[in-house]
């Protein structure tokens, strides 16, 4: 339950943080140190609160895997990259990217069962290309936020803006947390 009550009360501060336009008026490199220090407190969080380490060892790897849907938001960056909105240097391999992991994810919660034995060994692989294409996309949207800020302006206003503020920061730990249950067990 506390874990429900630590996202819930996150996404709210994040929408509060997006509607308000206070994201908006962040300037690169700030929204990268943004997904950065999100990240970096979360997976904190988690080594120092037992609580949520506990949920981490305990929660179905599948919730974890299944929790990379939400990548479908690749969709959004190809129509705002189309319209000029977002720059098709982000918007193109950001979008195709984040729709290849959530449909390898979506086919491996398909194939059902335990990521055991070869399963294993696919969502191990899953989870390295998943987690690449992360850092991929970040260091990309930071190289030409530094160049035009503009071109990547809608990833800081509503509802992109919860890319930054909730959703990245979240799926990098989850990548992490992945790596650590798949490795450390034969039965995640």
């Amino acid at each position: 339950m506390k874990v429900l009550g630590l996202l819930a009360a996150w996404f709210a501060l994040a929408v509060v943080a997006v509607i308000s336009g206070t994201v908006a008026t962040l300037r690169p490199p700030a929204p990268q140190l943004v997904v950065v220090g999100l990240t970096a407190g979360l997976i904190l969080l988690e080594r120092r609160a037992g609580w949520l380490r506990a949920w981490v060892a305990g929660v179905n790897v599948r919730g974890l895997v299944a929790l990379h849907l939400t990548r479908f938001v690749g969709i959004a960056f190809l129509v705002l990259g189309r319209r000029g909105a977002l720059a098709a240097g982000f918007a193109v391999p950001a979008g195709w990217g984040d729709i290849a992991v959530a449909s390898l994810a979506g086919l491996l919660l398909l194939a059902g069962g335990a990521p055991t034995g070869n399963r294993r060994t696919l969502y191990l692989a899953w989870n390295g290309l998943g987690l690449l294409d992360l850092v991929f996309v970040v260091v990309t949207a930071a190289r030409l936020a530094l160049a035009d800020p503009g071109s990547m302006r809608a990833l800081l206003q509503w509802p992109l803006g919860l890319v930054p503020t909730f959703l990245v920061p979240l799926l990098l730990a989850s990548h992490l947390w992945l790596f650590r249950r798949l490795v450390a067990s034969k039965e995640a």
